[in-house]
């Protein structure tokens, strides 16, 4: 490192000013501070080995005096990186991420569906990937894409819509005014998502004289926005005139730690509260007042319960198609909502009266202002008599007998009985997060990590190893269908080079569970959903099945494989899976046709109009008469 002559300034390239910087961020929330970065996701490559790869070499082996090491994690996928960075910043409520790192064109282009899993789950990480020269001296380089209309688009252009915070720092000078904005964002709870900035290959390896006081420990305060008094006020005034209330309880009360504060709530006024993908855990499932989870695949009683609630209070959700069943969960035709949520934009969905707060400050403030309101007896009973007959009808899931392959919901009700409240079972895609989200039961918000904002199939396994790096003392199980593990197993070889434990659940049964059955109810007969060899006398893919063999290919990384056959077995294997100190799989055959949990909710799924199949003028007229309960909420 060459001196500076400035004084005041070290000089550094824009690569090692880079790490020096995110080594010493540190988030801060109620007191408590902690590192903002727990280190670097990255593959080195064409544009980056020797410009932030040989700064994170130098922060590792040569740290200078007050850079705190940032250990760099070695992904085998660059999407399944984004991944990692986004279950270990779940894990830790938003407080905590990763920094990912990436070559040029096609390493840099693969983190975009983490770019946009994280902005649409509202998830701080942040995307570094490499660019181009800034100069334009070699012109095109490998990888580089060529725009007739623009020499100064790249690739990296198609991160600007699934980014918080997009730059591209051509300059040095420009660095420190990106860095500061991409933090500010990271720590927001409003505005986090993902944030990028593009590095260009030249640049990282250009040195500047920096102000050391950009390298001083720099700590973010992350808000707790507290409710204006009056919109406060008007929301109380509006609950307190219901007579059928039911809260939803979004991710937003698990992020900003609010479970005490909600569960306060419902014990001082009775009040029910319905759960999303994200919010559930956030009131223990056998709380009197849980009602469980609502909308297209929730429970037959919050799906009760919404139909006839008069006010909805929504805290910390942002309202998708799911939870409002494509809005025809909410029947009541005067129902009015009340939305409390952190981002204004989310407050103002369905025309409700809009609390702009932090979820635990708007819950604490809510339960204050309805001192003395509390539900009729007799909503009260029938909340009671519904949760008893879903309790019922969830056991009967969990121990139906099927046979001869075990449904997967008895594979759930297993893991269910068998995981401790701080283990943490992670679910993303297919089938399995409706008959999830319908019957798990969750004792806290740590146990029930479901990725559903995007639904992303490939997220399991890596997001897994993100939240055991979080969570090292908990017992942390990926459940994945075959269809998801084929698309993102690599992070298995990064578990086990960094020693991690973590405990595989593979259900295999041969095909697309999830859309095979939407596609049948749909008037699309499973076309194309099942994995099976092409028949040379139809055109179509139902032939043999495929006789892929994922007991073998996941032995192939050196990993301990048990091959159940029943559910029995299957109980036997997770314990000596869970008692094991090494990462273990566990694979068992599953069938493919459910059963699943009985639905009671919609999901908005056009069919066409016109068809020369049966099948589809028949789920065309089932489609038209389910779609009159579709309504906006004004």
């Amino acid at each position: 490192m060459s001196e500076s002559t400035a004084p005041g300034t070290v000089r550094l390239t824009v690569g090692q000013a880079l790490v020096r910087f995110l080594s010493v961020q540190y988030s801060e929330r109620d007191g408590v501070e902690q590192r903002l970065f727990a280190g670097v996701m990255g593959i080195l490559g064409h544009g980056n080995v020797a410009g932030v790869g040989q700064a994170l070499l130098q922060n590792q082996v040569d740290p200078a005096p007050g850079e705190q090491p940032l250990r760099l994690y070695q992904a085998r996928n660059e999407q399944n990186m984004v991944h990692t960075a986004v279950g270990y910043a779940r894990t830790t409520d938003r407080l905590q991420t990763f920094a990912c790192v990436a070559s040029i064109g096609p390493g840099s282009t693969n983190m975009l569906t983490g770019a946009a899993l994280a902005t649409i789950d509202r998830i701080p990480v942040l995307l570094l990937p490499a660019d181009t020269f800034a100069t334009r001296a070699a012109d095109p380089v490998l990888q580089q894409l060529e725009n007739e209309q623009s020499g100064e688009a790249s690739v990296n252009d198609v991160f600007r819509p699934v980014s918080r915070f997009f730059d591209r720092v051509h300059r040095p000078e420009q660095l420190p005014a990106s860095l500061l904005a991409a933090m500010r964002v990271l720590t927001d709870p409003a505005e986090t998502g993902a944030v990028t900035i593009a590095l260009p290959q030249d640049v990282q390896a250009e040195a500047h004289d920096w102000p050391v006081a950009l390298f001083r420990r720099r700590v973010w305060h992350v808000a707790r926005p507290v409710p204006e008094p009056a919109a406060l006020e008007r929301a109380a005034r509006l609950v307190r005139e219901a007579r059928r209330p039911l809260l939803v309880a979004g991710g937003g009360v698990v992020y900003s730690g609010a479970s005490a504060a909600l569960t306060a709530l419902a014990d001082a006024t009775g009040i029910p509260v319905a759960d999303t993908q994200a919010g559930k855990g956030a009131i223990a499932w056998d709380h009197p007042c849980a009602a469980g989870g609502v909308g297209a695949t929730g429970s037959a009683a919050a799906n009760a319960l919404a139909a006839q609630a008069d006010v909805v209070i929504g805290v910390g959700t942002r309202w998708t198609d799911f939870t409002t069943a494509s809005r025809t969960a909410f029947g009541n035709p005067e129902v009015r909502f009340v939305n409390l949520n952190v981002k204004a934009l989310d407050a103002a969905k369905h025309a409700g009266e809009m609390v702009v707060a932090d979820a635990r400050a708007g819950l604490e403030a809510l339960t204050a202002a309805l001192a003395g309101y509390r539900v009729p007896e007799d909503y009260t009973r029938e909340v009671g008599e519904l949760v008893a007959d879903w309790a019922r009808v969830t056991d009967e899931c969990y121990h139906r007998g099927h046979g001869p392959l075990p449904a997967q919901t008895e594979i759930f009700g297993a893991l269910n009985e068998l995981m401790g409240e701080e283990d943490v079972l992670v679910n993303a895609a297919g089938s399995m997060p409706g008959d999830l989200q319908a019957l798990w039961r969750a004792s806290s918000p740590l146990q029930y990590h479901l990725e559903y904002g995007y639904s992303c199939m490939g997220y399991e396994i890596p997001a897994a190893m993100g939240v055991k790096l979080a969570r090292p003392g908990s017992e942390v199980v990926a459940v994945v269908g075959d269809g998801s593990y084929q698309m993102a197993p690599q992070e298995i070889a990064t578990i086990l080079a960094e020693g991690l434990k973590v405990v595989l659940v593979v259900l295999q049964n041969h095909g697309w569970a999830s859309i095979g059955s939407l596609s049948e109810s749909h008037g699309s007969q499973r076309f194309a959903t099942e994995y099976r060899r092409r028949d040379e006398r139809t055109g179509l893919l139902d032939g043999a099945r495929l006789p892929v063999d994922l007991a073998a290919n996941i032995r192939s990384y050196g990993v301990e494989v048990l091959e159940p056959a029943s559910v029995e077995e299957f109980r036997a294997a997770y314990t000596a899976a869970a008692a094991s100190e090494a990462t273990t799989a566990i694979v068992i055959e599953t069938d493919l046709y459910g059963p699943n949990p009985p639905s009671s909710s919609w999901w908005d799924v056009p069919v066409p109009e016109v068809s020369r199949l049966e099948s589809t003028r028949r789920a065309r007229a089932e489609y038209e008469d389910a779609k009159r309960d579709q309504r906006p909420y004004l």
